[in-house]
């Protein structure tokens, strides 16, 4: 080819090549997050080993991600175990951490960033509905809505708590069918069942909120979001419609494992809570059919519960944000159905403590694993970093869970947990706990006794080795 004839096509390459530097690199969004909440869920779900229940939906998200069989919160409470998930970190023992921690914040202290703020100073899009903190909505006042009284400051671009007619937060919080909210609790019943669709209860309306932000959140292609969504059932009292219910008519219930009181000294407590409501004049612990009853309903609410899930998983698919999205669901406790005679939560025995925790993402190797590591709530803040990309929060008290979710048969770590008055430790074998005034209990869980049988006079020098670990992480 002549020289010519070469230039001009040499020039117009040139020139495609400049134009092509010159373009701005194509950015990959951050993945979404999108986290569900779920009060009072011990691990009574199929996926986590309870046969008789039926929890489709949350046993298809465990197919997809990895279940963490021992996954253990922090405190035996709703408020303090969310400050240590929003937070990362130890935090007060009573309900109102959070409120706690707004209150420095207010009076100028320097406070570490929230999970929410964390995420939302790093270009993601923070919005909750529902009951992620301990009031749903996040607000305080007498009916939980003081616009002047924000739980979490600065942690999210929208908070919102529907009412429908259960007039206020605190309503929908306590409430029963048809807009039944708890005035005086003695004259509420501890559980119900209604006839109709899942908006009869609570958890419809903020369903229905939750799907409504999700679809505008997956509109908005510019920024991830960070979502999420909290459950109120199967929180007392114990309320779902009546579809959900039929499931346990005639189900052969599983025994309660160590129902009586334990002797000597431990966390045990009356079940105020609970008997706070309604019972009729019966003893859950002594009418073998009214315990039943009760077991049946709180198996109502965690299906009515799970079919809430689905439909937010629906939706998150039908989006095609699915495929960008980073899923987590956690239970905020455990709840005693009857073990150790308690109806309950606010000990520090296992059933209190216990709660699932699934956590699927797009494109994991190891969808459908099951692992036995023991991991506790605070690694959810570290881990959701670590899979996001965003910076690690240095000031979190937990680990990334992401070589757990990799590799299942990864060895976890001790859990921690703790209460007015009391501390406590679970490893792979025991769980001690420790008392404010040195009094100890000591469990083996590689025996039948459980923590039915305080041994801790006869292993000194375990119990002085789990003291310091106990102590060591609670610094």
């Amino acid at each position: 080819m002549k020289i010519g004839k070469l230039v001009p096509i040499l020039c117009v390459a040139l020139c495609a090549l400049m134009i092509t530097s010159c373009k701005k690199p194509q950015l990959t969004k951050k993945p979404n997050v999108l986290l569900i909440c779920v009060d009072d869920l011990r691990p009574e779900l199929k996926s986590f080993g309870a046969d008789y229940i039926s929890s489709p939906n949350i046993d298809k998200l465990a197919g997809m991600g990895v279940s963490f069989q021992r996954h253990f919160v922090n405190a035996p409470s709703c408020g303090p175990s969310r400050y240590t998930l929003l937070t990362g970190q130890y935090g007060p023992s009573g309900n109102d951490a959070l409120f706690q921690r707004a209150n420095k914040i207010a009076k100028g202290a320097n406070i570490d960033p929230s999970m929410p703020e964390w995420f939302r100073t790093h270009g993601y899009t923070t919005v909750s509905v529902g009951k992620v903190s301990h009031h749903p909505g996040g607000k305080g006042g007498a009916n939980w809505n003081d616009n002047t009284l924000i739980e979490i400051p600065e942690a999210w671009d929208k908070q919102l708590m529907p009412v429908a007619e259960w007039e206020h937060p605190r309503g929908m919080m306590h409430g029963l069918a048809h807009g039944e909210i708890r005035i005086k609790s003695s004259d509420m019943d501890v559980f119900q069942t209604k006839e109709g669709e899942d908006n009869i209860y609570p958890d419809g309306a903020i369903t229905e909120e939750a799907l409504k932000q999700l679809n505008e959140l997956t509109t908005n292609k510019e920024n991830p979001f960070f979502f999420a969504v909290g459950i109120i059932k199967p929180h007392l009292p114990f309320g779902a419609p009546k579809s959900y219910y039929n499931r346990y008519e005639g189900v052969e219930l599983p025994s309660i494992e160590h129902p009586q009181k334990p002797e000597g000294r431990t966390t045990w407590h009356a079940s105020n809570e609970f008997k706070q409501y309604n019972r009729w004049g019966k003893n859950a612990n002594s009418d073998t059919l009214f315990a039943n009853e009760v077991r049946r309903h709180y198996a109502a609410c965690v299906s009515y519960a799970d079919a809430q899930v689905g439909k937010i998983l629906a939706e998150l698919k039908s989006t095609g944000a699915d495929k960008n999205t980073i899923v987590v669901l956690w239970g905020d406790h455990g709840w005693h159905l009857g073990e150790h005679a308690i109806w309950g939560k606010h000990s520090l025995f296992e059933e209190s403590l216990h709660s699932p925790l699934i956590i699927h993402y797009p494109g994991m190797n190891r969808e459908g694993s099951k692992t036995n590591a023991i991991v506790e709530t605070l690694d959810i803040f570290p881990t959701l970093c670590d899979l996001t990309g965003v910076e690690f929060p240095k000031f979190a008290n937990g680990v990334s869970l992401k070589e757990i979710l990799e590799h299942p048969n990864t060895t976890g770590h001790p859990a921690v947990a703790y209460k007015n008055g009391a501390s406590t430790i679970r490893t792979a074998t025991h769980r001690l706990t420790l008392h404010k005034d040195g009094f100890v209990e000591l469990y083996d869980h590689t025996t039948a006794e459980n923590e039915s049988k305080n041994i801790a006079d006869k292993h000194p020098e375990l119990v002085e080795e789990l003291k310091i670990t106990l102590k060591a992480k609670m610094q």
